[in-house]
């Protein structure tokens, strides 16, 4: 069978839905990843009771609305970014479609337009979790980074891209964040300036765009995140870190005072090289902000808008 064989209007119902079922996923991605948890079991649990989640509850998107943003065994408020992120799985999903898919010549083979759709689509939804858990925790899950990097290498031959620059595009997009904010940066400074979850997002990015397209989200991101602190500064709002992080360098501070000399020793030599073990130092450009997910707006950029193009409308500016 062919691309052409099934109706555009079928495929983009088929992609809606399975996007927003995949994005009421997400949501257990985002909540237990940071928590050290399985995604797989227990099965959809109320966070505050624990109560199990029925089926007919868990609809993506309509089960929040009938629910009015409450749960229905303890009352407690759902918050808003449920349905937002199952709704930005459905959108992810209809993007890879339109502008990826539906690119594709009339008389791809089905299996080859399919192989293009689940490989996309599995790198745009977990950068979406990615990018969510940055925000909240300021950290990269592994998952993420290292296996979207390997599924890069492994699907290069279906995106038309050469094994060796995506090989390489990794090696570029590592070795510019690793070297002058790590490497170097701990040489002077005696701390790392920014954690390596940075550096394997950039690999990522170099695996699926290439050595260009890893530079190019390099500076895509810190464009766009400058913006956004310069935005967050003139609302009247200083960039920091999330209530979780310090919440959770508290927690592991009261930990430490629980261990043993050696023990406390032991983590504290493992922790020298986190910089968010530390208080951030006082100043505006000393300022701790979540750059991922600047990261993976210009990764999505590049996939659905493509380089070319968005450099061409700068130019024309």
């Amino acid at each position: 069978m062919l691309l052409a064989d099934f109706p555009p209007a079928f495929l983009r119902a088929f992609a809606a839905l399975f996007g927003l079922v995949w994005g009421s996923f997400l949501n257990v991605v985002i909540h237990r990843v940071p928590r050290g948890m399985s995604v797989v079991r227990p099965a959809s649990h109320c966070p505050a009771c624990g109560a199990p989640i029925h089926a007919h509850r868990n609809v993506p998107v309509l089960g929040w609305l009938l629910l009015r943003g409450r749960a229905s065994c303890c009352g407690v408020a759902i918050p808003v970014r449920y349905p937002l992120v199952e709704l930005v799985g459905g959108v992810l999903s209809l993007a890879v479609l339109e502008t990826l898919v539906f690119a594709l010549p009339p008389d791809t083979s089905a299996l080859h337009a399919g192989m293009v759709y689940v490989a996309h689509l599995a790198l745009a939804l977990g950068l979406a979790a990615a990018a969510f858990i940055d925000l909240e925790h300021m950290f990269i899950p592994d998952a993420v980074s290292i296996g979207g990097a390997l599924l890069g290498l492994a699907t290069s031959p279906i995106r038309d891209l050469a094994w060796t620059d995506s090989l390489l595009g990794g090696a570029l997009g590592f070795a510019l964040v690793y070297v002058p904010f790590d490497l170097i940066y701990s040489k002077l400074r005696g701390r790392p300036g920014m954690g390596l979850g940075d550096a394997k997002l950039l690999a990522l990015a170099g695996t699926w765009l290439g050595p260009s397209g890893a530079m190019f989200v390099l500076g895509a991101g810190a464009i766009q995140g400058t913006a956004a602190a310069v935005l967050l500064l003139v609302a009247g709002r200083a960039p920091g870190e999330p209530e979780a992080v310090k919440r959770e360098r508290e927690e592991l501070r009261a930990e430490l005072e629980t261990m043993s000399e050696e023990e406390r020793a032991a983590v504290l030599e493992e922790l020298a090289s986190d910089p968010l073990a530390e208080e951030p130092e006082e100043g505006l450009g000393k300022a701790r902000i979540a750059f991922g997910p600047f990261l993976i707006l210009g990764i999505l950029e590049c996939l659905f808008i493509g380089r070319e193009r968005i450099l061409g409308a700068l130019l024309d500016l």
